[in-house]
Protein backbone atom coordinates (compact mmCIF):
# COMPACT_ATOMS: atom_id res chain seq x y z
CA UNK A 1 0.00 0.00 0.00
CA UNK A 2 1.54 3.31 -0.95
CA UNK A 3 1.59 6.22 1.18
CA UNK A 4 0.95 10.10 1.38
CA UNK A 5 1.13 12.93 3.52
CA UNK A 6 -1.28 15.32 3.38
CA UNK A 7 -0.61 18.76 5.20
CA UNK A 8 -3.39 20.94 5.88
CA UNK A 9 -5.67 17.85 6.36
CA UNK A 10 -8.50 19.24 8.27
CA UNK A 11 -8.59 22.10 6.35
CA UNK A 12 -10.93 22.35 3.43
CA UNK A 13 -9.19 21.62 0.34
CA UNK A 14 -6.68 18.66 2.25
CA UNK A 15 -9.72 16.62 3.93
CA UNK A 16 -11.05 16.29 0.25
CA UNK A 17 -7.62 14.89 -1.00
CA UNK A 18 -7.90 12.86 2.17
CA UNK A 19 -10.91 11.07 1.10
CA UNK A 20 -9.98 10.80 -2.54
CA UNK A 21 -6.76 9.25 -1.76
CA UNK A 22 -8.10 7.12 0.89
CA UNK A 23 -11.01 6.04 -2.18
CA UNK A 24 -7.84 5.14 -4.44
CA UNK A 25 -6.20 2.53 -1.99
CA UNK A 26 -3.30 4.77 -0.10
CA UNK A 27 -2.80 4.90 3.26
CA UNK A 28 -2.87 8.50 4.10
CA UNK A 29 -1.12 10.47 6.89
CA UNK A 30 -3.34 13.60 7.89
CA UNK A 31 -1.26 16.13 9.46
CA UNK A 32 -2.41 19.38 10.78
CA UNK A 33 -1.76 22.52 13.53
CA UNK A 34 -5.57 22.80 14.18
CA UNK A 35 -5.01 27.00 13.55
CA UNK A 36 -7.66 26.92 10.99
CA UNK A 37 -8.55 23.66 9.94
CA UNK A 38 -11.17 21.28 11.94
CA UNK A 39 -11.39 17.77 13.52
CA UNK A 40 -15.16 17.54 11.71
CA UNK A 41 -13.26 17.55 8.60
CA UNK A 42 -12.06 14.27 8.76
CA UNK A 43 -13.45 12.80 11.74
CA UNK A 44 -15.21 10.17 9.48
CA UNK A 45 -11.81 8.75 8.71
CA UNK A 46 -10.12 8.11 12.16
CA UNK A 47 -11.76 4.80 12.56
CA UNK A 48 -10.50 3.45 9.15
CA UNK A 49 -6.87 1.07 9.60
CA UNK A 50 -5.73 2.97 6.24
CA UNK A 51 -5.88 6.75 7.93
CA UNK A 52 -3.51 8.03 10.52
CA UNK A 53 -3.76 11.75 12.10
CA UNK A 54 -1.17 13.97 13.21
CA UNK A 55 -1.35 16.97 14.78
CA UNK A 56 1.90 18.65 14.36
CA UNK A 57 2.96 22.08 12.80
CA UNK A 58 5.36 21.95 9.83
CA UNK A 59 6.94 24.87 9.87
CA UNK A 60 8.57 22.91 12.98
CA UNK A 61 10.72 19.95 12.46
CA UNK A 62 8.70 17.08 10.69
CA UNK A 63 9.30 14.05 11.50
CA UNK A 64 7.16 10.28 9.99
CA UNK A 65 8.17 7.23 10.30
CA UNK A 66 8.01 4.42 7.60
CA UNK A 67 8.33 4.97 3.95
CA UNK A 68 6.77 7.60 2.31
CA UNK A 69 5.78 7.81 -1.84
CA UNK A 70 4.05 11.48 -1.74
CA UNK A 71 3.99 14.16 0.28
CA UNK A 72 0.98 16.86 -0.08
CA UNK A 73 1.75 20.41 1.19
CA UNK A 74 -1.68 21.82 1.72
CA UNK A 75 -0.89 23.97 5.02
CA UNK A 76 -1.75 27.17 5.14
CA UNK A 77 -3.89 29.80 5.85
CA UNK A 78 -5.72 30.31 2.58
CA UNK A 79 -9.25 33.27 3.49
CA UNK A 80 -8.30 36.96 3.87
CA UNK A 81 -9.49 36.69 7.22
CA UNK A 82 -6.98 34.27 8.28
CA UNK A 83 -3.68 35.44 6.61
CA UNK A 84 -4.38 38.85 7.80
CA UNK A 85 -4.74 37.43 11.39
CA UNK A 86 -1.85 35.28 11.60
CA UNK A 87 0.56 36.87 9.09
CA UNK A 88 3.91 35.76 10.84
CA UNK A 89 2.61 31.76 10.52
CA UNK A 90 1.50 32.49 6.87
CA UNK A 91 4.88 33.52 6.07
CA UNK A 92 6.47 30.65 7.89
CA UNK A 93 4.44 27.99 6.65
CA UNK A 94 4.54 28.73 3.21
CA UNK A 95 8.68 29.56 3.75
CA UNK A 96 9.62 27.22 6.63
CA UNK A 97 7.58 24.83 6.34
CA UNK A 98 7.82 23.88 2.62
CA UNK A 99 11.59 23.70 3.21
CA UNK A 100 11.03 21.36 6.19
CA UNK A 101 9.06 18.94 4.04
CA UNK A 102 11.08 19.04 0.75
CA UNK A 103 14.05 17.81 3.24
CA UNK A 104 11.60 14.70 3.75
CA UNK A 105 10.77 14.29 0.49
CA UNK A 106 14.27 14.54 -0.21
CA UNK A 107 15.11 12.08 2.68
CA UNK A 108 12.31 9.54 1.77
CA UNK A 109 12.97 9.75 -1.65
CA UNK A 110 8.93 11.23 -2.12
CA UNK A 111 7.62 12.75 -4.98
CA UNK A 112 6.16 16.38 -3.30
CA UNK A 113 3.33 18.12 -4.58
CA UNK A 114 2.80 21.73 -3.66
CA UNK A 115 -0.37 24.23 -3.36
CA UNK A 116 0.16 27.06 -5.05
CA UNK A 117 -2.57 29.59 -5.34
CA UNK A 118 -3.39 32.21 -8.39
CA UNK A 119 -2.83 34.94 -5.92
CA UNK A 120 0.86 34.59 -7.44
CA UNK A 121 -0.55 36.94 -10.28
CA UNK A 122 -1.33 39.26 -7.87
CA UNK A 123 -3.56 42.02 -9.68
CA UNK A 124 -2.73 40.51 -13.16
CA UNK A 125 -2.33 42.44 -16.31
CA UNK A 126 -2.84 39.06 -18.85
CA UNK A 127 -5.84 37.82 -18.72
CA UNK A 128 -6.77 35.18 -18.65
CA UNK A 129 -3.74 33.77 -16.82
CA UNK A 130 -1.05 31.82 -18.16
CA UNK A 131 1.66 30.07 -16.08
CA UNK A 132 4.16 32.07 -18.19
CA UNK A 133 2.52 35.44 -16.34
CA UNK A 134 5.15 36.28 -13.44
CA UNK A 135 2.19 38.28 -11.59
CA UNK A 136 1.71 42.02 -9.89
CA UNK A 137 1.95 41.98 -6.66
CA UNK A 138 2.53 44.07 -3.78
CA UNK A 139 4.94 42.83 -1.24
CA UNK A 140 4.28 44.84 1.57
CA UNK A 141 0.69 45.08 1.03
CA UNK A 142 -1.90 43.48 3.25
CA UNK A 143 -2.21 40.69 0.43
CA UNK A 144 1.86 40.28 0.58
CA UNK A 145 1.57 37.92 3.49
CA UNK A 146 0.06 35.09 1.53
CA UNK A 147 1.20 36.10 -2.13
CA UNK A 148 4.81 36.47 -1.40
CA UNK A 149 4.76 33.17 1.01
CA UNK A 150 3.27 31.34 -1.97
CA UNK A 151 5.50 32.62 -4.63
CA UNK A 152 8.60 32.05 -2.48
CA UNK A 153 7.38 28.05 -2.13
CA UNK A 154 6.93 27.95 -5.78
CA UNK A 155 10.65 29.08 -6.42
CA UNK A 156 11.74 26.37 -2.97
CA UNK A 157 10.43 23.95 -4.68
CA UNK A 158 11.85 24.61 -8.43
CA UNK A 159 15.33 24.73 -6.28
CA UNK A 160 14.78 21.18 -4.78
CA UNK A 161 13.81 20.23 -7.96
CA UNK A 162 16.83 21.42 -10.43
CA UNK A 163 19.19 21.07 -7.33
CA UNK A 164 18.41 17.64 -5.99
CA UNK A 165 16.56 16.49 -8.75
CA UNK A 166 13.70 15.84 -6.08
CA UNK A 167 10.54 14.61 -7.92
CA UNK A 168 8.02 18.05 -7.42
CA UNK A 169 4.93 19.31 -8.73
CA UNK A 170 3.37 22.96 -8.05
CA UNK A 171 -0.33 23.53 -8.35
CA UNK A 172 -1.65 27.29 -8.90
CA UNK A 173 -5.40 26.79 -7.25
CA UNK A 174 -7.91 29.24 -8.36
CA UNK A 175 -11.04 30.15 -6.29
CA UNK A 176 -12.13 26.62 -5.26
CA UNK A 177 -15.67 26.40 -3.05
CA UNK A 178 -18.13 23.16 -2.08
CA UNK A 179 -18.96 21.45 1.09
CA UNK A 180 -16.53 21.47 4.37
CA UNK A 181 -15.70 25.62 3.53
CA UNK A 182 -16.19 27.44 6.28
CA UNK A 183 -18.90 29.98 6.14
CA UNK A 184 -17.58 33.25 8.00
CA UNK A 185 -13.72 32.95 6.36
CA UNK A 186 -14.24 36.06 4.32
CA UNK A 187 -13.90 34.47 0.90
CA UNK A 188 -16.72 35.79 -1.52
CA UNK A 189 -18.95 32.52 -2.07
CA UNK A 190 -19.70 31.73 1.67
CA UNK A 191 -19.90 35.20 2.57
CA UNK A 192 -22.77 35.86 -0.25
CA UNK A 193 -24.28 32.44 1.47
CA UNK A 194 -24.23 33.06 4.79
CA UNK A 195 -25.25 36.44 4.81
CA UNK A 196 -28.24 35.21 2.52
CA UNK A 197 -29.36 32.48 4.97
CA UNK A 198 -28.93 35.08 7.78
CA UNK A 199 -31.56 37.40 5.61
CA UNK A 200 -28.32 40.14 5.35
CA UNK A 201 -28.07 42.31 2.51
CA UNK A 202 -25.23 41.19 0.61
CA UNK A 203 -22.09 42.90 0.06
CA UNK A 204 -20.05 43.53 -2.83
CA UNK A 205 -16.74 45.47 -2.98
CA UNK A 206 -16.00 47.83 -5.61
CA UNK A 207 -18.54 48.13 -8.43
CA UNK A 208 -18.87 44.67 -8.78
CA UNK A 209 -17.22 44.62 -12.05
CA UNK A 210 -14.27 43.22 -10.97
CA UNK A 211 -14.64 38.71 -11.68
CA UNK A 212 -13.57 35.51 -10.53
CA UNK A 213 -14.45 31.81 -11.15
CA UNK A 214 -15.14 29.56 -9.41
CA UNK A 215 -14.28 25.44 -9.27
CA UNK A 216 -16.37 23.56 -7.70
CA UNK A 217 -13.79 21.29 -5.31
CA UNK A 218 -14.21 17.55 -6.68
CA UNK A 219 -12.96 18.58 -10.23
CA UNK A 220 -10.11 20.41 -8.25
CA UNK A 221 -9.08 17.29 -6.51
CA UNK A 222 -9.77 15.21 -9.77
CA UNK A 223 -6.94 17.59 -11.30
CA UNK A 224 -4.69 17.11 -8.65
CA UNK A 225 -4.13 13.75 -8.80
CA UNK A 226 -3.67 13.53 -12.23
CA UNK A 227 -0.81 16.42 -11.49
CA UNK A 228 0.53 14.32 -8.83
CA UNK A 229 0.77 11.16 -11.07
CA UNK A 230 2.00 13.35 -14.32
CA UNK A 231 5.63 13.73 -15.08
CA UNK A 232 5.12 17.43 -15.49
CA UNK A 233 7.43 19.30 -12.67
CA UNK A 234 6.60 23.16 -14.19
CA UNK A 235 3.30 24.62 -12.69
CA UNK A 236 -0.16 23.91 -13.73
CA UNK A 237 -3.67 26.05 -13.39
CA UNK A 238 -6.07 24.23 -11.91
CA UNK A 239 -9.36 26.16 -12.03
CA UNK A 240 -13.02 26.57 -14.06
CA UNK A 241 -12.82 29.29 -16.64
CA UNK A 242 -16.26 30.00 -16.63
CA UNK A 243 -15.88 33.91 -15.64
CA UNK A 244 -18.25 35.85 -13.65
CA UNK A 245 -18.68 39.55 -12.11
CA UNK A 246 -19.11 39.79 -8.58
CA UNK A 247 -22.23 41.61 -9.00
CA UNK A 248 -23.47 38.68 -11.00
CA UNK A 249 -22.77 36.04 -8.98
CA UNK A 250 -24.34 37.93 -5.96
CA UNK A 251 -27.84 37.94 -8.09
CA UNK A 252 -27.06 34.30 -8.72
CA UNK A 253 -26.99 33.55 -5.05
CA UNK A 254 -29.90 35.38 -4.38
CA UNK A 255 -31.79 33.40 -6.94
CA UNK A 256 -30.28 30.18 -5.79
CA UNK A 257 -30.95 30.99 -2.03
CA UNK A 258 -34.84 32.41 -2.99
CA UNK A 259 -34.09 35.30 -0.76
CA UNK A 260 -35.05 38.87 -0.50
CA UNK A 261 -32.00 40.63 -0.15
CA UNK A 262 -30.41 43.44 -2.22
CA UNK A 263 -27.30 44.14 -3.17
CA UNK A 264 -24.92 46.44 -0.98
CA UNK A 265 -21.59 48.01 -2.20
CA UNK A 266 -18.25 49.54 0.20
CA UNK A 267 -15.58 50.23 -1.09
CA UNK A 268 -12.83 47.94 -2.55
CA UNK A 269 -10.42 46.14 -0.18
CA UNK A 270 -6.10 47.35 -1.44
CA UNK A 271 -4.71 45.19 -3.66
CA UNK A 272 -7.92 43.08 -4.69
CA UNK A 273 -7.39 41.69 -7.49
CA UNK A 274 -9.66 43.36 -10.28
CA UNK A 275 -9.72 40.26 -12.62
CA UNK A 276 -9.24 36.57 -12.12
CA UNK A 277 -9.81 33.63 -14.52
CA UNK A 278 -7.37 30.72 -15.53
CA UNK A 279 -5.94 30.17 -18.53
CA UNK A 280 -6.02 25.81 -18.18
CA UNK A 281 -4.40 24.84 -21.85
CA UNK A 282 -1.60 22.97 -20.31
CA UNK A 283 -4.00 20.93 -17.70
CA UNK A 284 -5.82 20.25 -20.79
CA UNK A 285 -2.96 18.80 -22.69
CA UNK A 286 -0.98 17.49 -20.38
CA UNK A 287 -3.65 16.16 -17.82
CA UNK A 288 -6.14 15.75 -20.06
CA UNK A 289 -8.25 17.79 -17.39
CA UNK A 290 -10.92 20.12 -17.53
CA UNK A 291 -13.75 20.92 -15.02
CA UNK A 292 -17.25 18.90 -15.16
CA UNK A 293 -19.00 20.44 -12.49
CA UNK A 294 -21.25 23.29 -13.70
CA UNK A 295 -21.34 26.52 -11.33
CA UNK A 296 -25.51 25.96 -11.06
CA UNK A 297 -24.65 22.37 -10.03
CA UNK A 298 -22.14 23.30 -7.45
CA UNK A 299 -23.70 25.71 -5.71
CA UNK A 300 -26.98 23.86 -5.34
CA UNK A 301 -24.75 20.92 -3.50
CA UNK A 302 -22.64 23.75 -1.64
CA UNK A 303 -25.86 25.68 -0.74
CA UNK A 304 -27.47 22.51 0.97
CA UNK A 305 -24.13 22.08 2.79
CA UNK A 306 -24.81 25.16 4.52
CA UNK A 307 -28.42 25.46 4.59
CA UNK A 308 -27.24 21.90 6.80
CA UNK A 309 -25.09 23.55 9.69
CA UNK A 310 -26.62 24.55 13.05
CA UNK A 311 -27.94 27.51 13.78
CA UNK A 312 -25.00 28.71 15.81
CA UNK A 313 -22.80 28.65 12.48
CA UNK A 314 -24.61 30.98 10.55
CA UNK A 315 -24.49 33.78 13.43
CA UNK A 316 -20.88 33.72 14.19
CA UNK A 317 -20.27 36.36 16.64
CA UNK A 318 -17.39 37.58 14.63
CA UNK A 319 -18.85 37.50 11.30
CA UNK A 320 -19.36 41.26 10.84
CA UNK A 321 -15.70 42.24 11.84
CA UNK A 322 -13.97 40.35 8.77
CA UNK A 323 -16.77 41.86 6.06
CA UNK A 324 -13.92 43.94 4.59
CA UNK A 325 -11.80 40.98 4.31
CA UNK A 326 -13.53 39.23 1.58
CA UNK A 327 -12.17 38.43 -1.65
Amino acid sequence: MKRVLITGAAGFLGSHLCDRFIKEGYHVIGMDNLITGHLSNIEHLMPLEQFEFHHHDVSKFVHVAGKLDYILHFASPASPIDYLKIPIQTLKVGSLGTHNLLGLALNKGARMLIASTSEVYGDPMVHPQTEEYYGNVNPVGPRGVYDEAKRFQEAMTMAYHTYHNLETRIVRIFNTYGPRMRLNDGRVLPAFIGQALRGEDLTVFGDGSQTRSFCYVDDLVEGIYRLLLSDYAQPVNIGNPDEITISQFAEEIIKLTGTQQKVIYKPLPKDDPMQRQPNIDKAKEILGWEPKVSRAEGLKITYGYFKSLPEEKLFDKDHKNFEHYIK
